[in-house]
């Protein structure tokens, strides 16, 4: 039986994350891993020193495998199963997702990992760290129990509160309340934020600004519907508070939002210039050093694209990315953007791809060629479209499926590209609902994480550093705890100021697109880049209708006053079942997460605290389907209720139930 010794452990596992400082490098991660089982060396500065540079190696555990996506973003509105389906019960909900779920298991086991070196930071720094950085060690300590704790307390409520060091297995252990587990994420991160640096040392490093966001984070998330049975007398105060932190990173200029939102993800290299981002306030560091990268690396460029290695004219390349086709857009993911004024939706999904693979491109046939002189000619070359993604809506009668006859010259079989129509001519309903040319494979792919700084096309291991914390969603933050409040017109400049710059600007490019897939051009182990399937356009105009000269201005995103948030989109409000001025706030600004942060693996645990899983499943994404005062937390996982003990004898089933979340 599997002893619980990640969550309580101090040797096995201390010993694998012990880091020594080196000399002569970029990162301070970049570092000598080595094998120690002496906990004596956590009772030097040194070998302090060592182990928190190991509990930042703990952050990159949340973008290393399949419990990134399936913990965060199946099940939700924003994206459904893909043509893979070996994670789908995160999705579904069905009764293969239960307590012996593995990635339920890997987040529970590597936070109290992390915790355990954590108490023993916060236990030895005061006694045995001497130097200039003792406080900042001791924060970097509080930090990190505050920030896995939070993790812990968002997927399954109240927890096993662990707050010393220890060195030896234990098996008893009782299990604290959610309330109690808030209040002790609140007291870390406090803690951190007192005691940690306005200014990082070393890039990655934690400050004070990323233990306020997470604070003000922390603050909302207590505050939210999910709480309601408990949290009535600090409610308004963790809203105040909310904004209260959340200001203090606004106004410390010490972050600003990036000019442009692509300048986020237009990652060109390892370390590159959007690593260094002034709107990014903590991030994962990864990097092309192979001896710290671990089992994993970054793998999140794996999940979201599509299938494009199979369409003719294609190949599977570096820039294209590694297609795992998982996470599947839904409608609304693609209709809860203004398509024609909000930048963020073309800048965050891929919808050209260029042919890299001229021997496998379709030719002409008589019954479909522009001329007879071309029939049995190729449709296009290498460095031509090959594929075009068409993201239009219904009632568009520009395109019908792929006939012979002469009388339809909007016939996708008489254009050049693959086409991949949303909305036909005549059809009410989206490729999602199984109209169109569109599928589990072939569809809209988010495109933020996708990195051609791989050195081979067939590798996992993503270099691109894994963004946990930025400015937009600082705003955001003070913005919902604003409205929250009823203080819906304080909240309006917050909305504001992400919305004026997710807005297309006068003269801008609407076509261009940015994503990973750019690094392929310095990677010598590639094809060569004038057969890449990275393509430096989008199809906005195509897709919307509209000409070159189309323009727009900074106003059309601005929202007035607060009678903008519930009155435009009347229908949508309808749909998720929101009647009252506060649930259609909530409604809104879950939309303005989604259009800000889509994808950025939270949006679970934001549906779930706000108790709007269900009806945003329901309305947009059909194969899901959580149950009501069940699926809103996760259970606890079975290798740990099976390995507790009471009095020194196992658990029986009628102890492990009380122990385990309602309804699982």
């Amino acid at each position: 039986m599997k002893k619980i010794i990640n969550i309580v452990s101090g040797l096995a596992l201390l010993g694998s994350i012990m880091i020594v400082p080196t000399s002569c490098k970029k990162s301070f991660l970049d570092e000598q891993v080595i094998n120690s089982h002496n906990t004596s060396e956590f009772k030097t500065t040194l070998g302090l020193d060592g182990l928190v540079i190991g509990m930042y190696q703990s952050l990159k555990f949340h973008f290393n495998y399949t419990w990134a996506y399936t913990t965060t973003n199946y099940g939700v509105d924003e994206f459904t199963v893909g043509g893979d389906r070996t994670e789908q019960m995160f999705n579904s909900y069905d009764g293969n997702f239960n307590s012996i779920s593995g990635d339920i298991a890997s987040v529970w086991d590597n936070m109290y990992g992390n915790i355990n070196s954590a108490n023993i930071v916060i236990t030895n720094v005061p006694q045995y760290y001497t130097g200039a950085n003792k406080n900042t060690r001791l924060g970097e300590g509080y930090f990190m129990r505050g920030f896995d704790y939070f993790k812990l307390v968002k997927q399954f409520g109240g927890v096993v509160l662990k707050l010393e060091p220890s060195e030896t297995v234990q098996e008893e252990f009782s299990r604290s309340s959610a309330k109690e587990t808030y209040a002790q994420v609140i007291s870390d991160l406090t803690q951190a934020y007192e005691l940690l640096p306005a200014t990082a040392a070393e890039t990655g490093r934690i400050t004070k600004w990323a233990a306020a966001h997470f604070l003000a984070k922390a603050y909302l998330f207590r505050a939210s519907e999910l709480n309601n049975d408990w949290n009535s007398d600090t409610k308004t105060a963790d809203l105040q508070n909310a904004v209260k932190y959340a200001d203090l990173v606004i106004n410390s200029g010490a972050y600003t939002l990036a000019t442009n939102y692509s300048d986020l993800w237009n990652f060109t290299t390892p370390d590159g210039a959007n690593e260094t981002n002034k709107e990014v306030i903590l991030a994962a560091q990864f990097s092309n050093n192979t001896t710290t990268q671990g089992r994993y690396g970054n793998q999140i460029h794996l999940y979201y694209p599509s299938v494009y290695q199979t369409l003719p004219g294609m190949v599977r390349d570096l820039a294209g990315g590694r297609e795992f086709q998982r996470m599947r857009s839904t409608d609304y993911a693609l209709d809860v953007f203004d398509r024609v004024n909000d930048s963020r939706f073309w800048k965050s999904f891929k919808t050209r791809y260029i042919c890299n693979n001229p021997a496998s491109a379709p030719k002409w046939t008589a019954a479909n060629a522009p001329t007879a002189a071309q029939a049995g000619q190729v449709k296009f070359v290498g460095g031509e479209e090959a594929v075009l993604y068409i993201i239009n809506n219904a009632g568009d009668t520009r395109y019908t499926a792929a006939t012979t006859s002469a009388s339809l010259p909007t016939d996708i079989g008489r254009r050049k590209p693959n086409m991949f129509v949303r909305y036909y001519s005549g059809e009410a309903q989206s490729y999602l609902n199984g109209h169109g040319n569109y599928g589990v494979s072939q569809f809209v792919a988010l495109s933020k994480f996708m990195d051609g700084s791989r050195n081979l096309v067939a590798s996992q291991f993503g270099q691109r550093d894994g963004i946990l914390a930025r400015l937009a969603e600082t705003y955001l933050i003070a913005a919902e705890a604003y409205g929250r409040l009823g203080q819906y017109a304080a909240a309006v400049p917050y909305i504001n100021r992400v919305r004026d710059r997710a807005a297309y600007k006068d003269g801008e490019n609407r076509e261009s697109y940015v994503d990973g897939g750019i690094a392929y051009k310095t990677n010598p182990v590639t094809i060569s880049s004038a057969l890449s399937s990275y393509s430096d356009k989008n199809t906005y105009f195509e897709s919307n209708n509209l000409t070159a000269t189309t323009a727009s201005t900074l106003t059309s995103m601005h929202l007035n006053s607060e009678t903008d948030i519930f009155n435009s989109t009347t229908n949508f409000y309808d749909k998720v079942g929101a009647t009252s001025q506060a649930d259609k706030f909530t409604a809104f600004i879950l939309n303005e997460r989604s259009r800000e942060l889509m994808g950025e693996l939270m949006r679970w645990e934001d549906l779930a605290r706000t108790k709007t899983l269900v009806a945003r499943t329901a309305a947009f994404n059909s194969e899901a389907k959580p149950i009501d005062g069940k699926h809103y937390l996760r259970p606890i996982p079975q290798t740990f209720l099976d390995a507790l003990k009471s009095g020194g004898s196992a658990l029986s089933g009628a102890q492990k139930q009380a122990m385990q979340n309602p309804g699982w």
